[in-house]
């Protein structure tokens, strides 16, 4: 029995073919517009079905005949309009659209590989200027220890301490304490950033080689070394200029400038480089102690109970923002001002006769000029062993709080600037 929505189709056959026509509740029906619609090209898909074989044939097929199963006729009508038929694109259109999407990828590419390198830059500029503030900061605040340093090696002073000091500040005024200061920041600031910068990049790249999860004690000093020498070859020139402007006769060269342009005129260009092997064979072993041995003290530190339960602390309040900077330092300021200490005061005196050398050479005149074998002899002909480590203390009393500041400004403005290990 069919409902409503059915139509009965009684066509001439000995047997009785029950048939259906299945229509939306929604829709109505008309038999002359069904006639119509099925004589049309996009008229609806009629099909036989056998219920005994389930197989599909055109409406004007042959009915098939024989005993047992009917046919049963079905139309699904759909008031959905039939899409376009797909028109494939041509090879042109097909190799344009290819090279749109290679050319897309391309600049992509571009994109991503010039942010990096932005990005890399970025934070190479933000670890030197780090390095440089601690440098400036650290020789401004200790500019006399540093001039009574010098007064000791270039002038020869056999005065004790106080007494010199009283002696500078009788004779020239307290402001003579810091001559030089400008010339000494001006070659500090960019030997430290180098410095710093170049032992972190070296002692990363050692690592990277190595495949290890940590830095050896061997490739710190490596790497220090290797970053002593890199500033040293950077920055002589400059050290050159300020060891010849606090030297007798120094203040008619007009500054900076004026002694450039005097050795340079006189002596020619490579006397800015006046002692460049004794600085480089005292500055290879000077910056291995300086950042081994801090760099030693401090992963011993942090593998401590001690120093694994502050990293922890510090992670969990890694997201609060009024934590200030000298919480977030690793070691605390403390313990970074006492190990910035130690590796100034072991570097200092391991390597402190390539200094008294180096400010030798750096005072010759061509007509008198040594080598640096030849100096060494001459000094300790004159003065003995002791004549290597003249000026030692204050050079001692100057390089302790000036290594432990350097370590401080230097940790302090990595957070600050937010410096990204590399």
């Amino acid at each position: 029995m069919l409902g409503q929505d059915h139509l009965m189709i009684k066509p001439k056959h000995p047997f009785p073919i029950p048939g259906g026509l299945f229509l939306h509740h929604a829709l109505t029906f008309n038999p002359s517009s069904f006639y119509t619609s099925l004589t049309k090209s996009n008229s609806p898909t009629i099909s036989f079905t056998n219920e005994n074989t389930r197989t599909e044939t055109s409406a004007n097929a042959k009915r098939r005949r024989g005993r047992g199963g009917g046919l049963f006729l079905s139309v699904s009508l759909s008031i959905k309009q039939v899409p376009p038929p797909y028109v494939g694109e041509s090879p042109e259109s097909l190799s344009h659209n290819r090279d749109n999407k290679n050319c897309q990828e391309k600049e992509k590419e571009v994109r991503i590989v010039t942010q990096v390198q932005g990005w890399r830059a970025l934070n190479t500029l933000k670890h030197l200027s780090a390095g440089a503030v601690s440098a400036a900061v650290s020789k401004t605040f200790l500019a006399p220890l540093e001039r009574l340093k010098l007064e000791y090696i270039v002038r020869g002073e056999r005065k004790t301490l106080l007494e010199l000091i009283k002696n500078i500040a009788v004779t020239h005024g307290l402001k003579s304490f810091w001559k030089g200061n400008l010339a000494n920041i001006l070659r500090t600031a960019p030997f430290k950033a180098i410095n710093f910068y170049a032992y972190d990049a070296y002692r990363n790249q050692l690592l990277e080689w190595s495949g290890d999860q940590e830095s050896t004690n061997f490739d710190r000093f490596l790497a220090g070394a290797a970053a002593g020498i890199t500033a040293t070859l950077l920055c002589l020139p400059m050290d050159t200029v300020r060891t010849k402007m606090v030297a007798p006769g120094g203040e008619a060269l007009g500054g900076i400038t004026g002694t450039f342009r005097h050795l340079i005129q006189t002596e020619g260009f490579f006397s800015l480089y006046k002692g460049l092997l004794p600085s480089i064979v005292s500055m290879a072993p000077s910056g291995a102690v300086f950042y081994g041995v801090y760099d030693i003290l401090k992963s011993a530190y942090l593998h401590s109970p001690e120093g694994r339960k502050r990293i922890q602390n510090m992670k969990q309040e890694g997201q609060e923002s009024s934590i200030n900077a000298l919480d977030k330092m690793e070691l605390g300021p403390f313990r970074t001002l006492l190990y910035g200490a130690i590796a100034g005061c072991c570097s200092e005196a391991a390597t402190y006769p390539f200094e008294v050398v180096r400010r030798h050479l750096q005072m010759q005149v061509k007509e008198t000029k040594m080598s640096a074998v030849a100096t060494c002899i001459k000094l300790v002909e004159q003065g003995g062993i002791p004549a290597l480590y003249a000026g030692l203390v204050p050079s001692l009393l100057q390089v302790l709080p000036s290594a432990a500041i350097s370590y401080l400004v230097y940790e302090f403005m990595k957070i600050v600037l937010k410096v990204e290990s590399t």
